[in-house]
């Protein structure tokens, strides 16, 4: 799967939801309290909120929410993930 692929499943009005939940993930990493697993739980958690808040409550909000919410989590390791290949090298 692609990126393209998943930026076609994801409504466009909620990148500002993606970008929200990227930071807020990256608060929470820098917080010594909070445990790196429990992370992913609280950015997916949030970007449902936000979406259903933003959309209004159905089925598709929920989707579109969780779908958010691990592409900010995606996105942020694909990153993560390429900075540290190109350190490797």
């Amino acid at each position: 799967m692609d990126w393209n692929m998943i930026w076609q499943l994801i409504d466009p009005k909620l990148l500002i939801v993606v970008a929200a939940c990227w930071i807020i993930g990256y608060v929470l990493k820098q917080t010594p309290k909070v445990p790196d697993w429990s992370i992913v739980y609280a950015v997916v958690v949030v970007a449902v909120l936000l979406t259903v808040w933003m959309l209004g409550w159905s089925a598709e909000s929920l989707i579109q929410g969780v779908l958010a919410g691990a592409f900010a989590v995606f996105g942020h390791q694909a990153v993560k993930q390429t900075k540290k290949s190109g350190e490797d090298e």
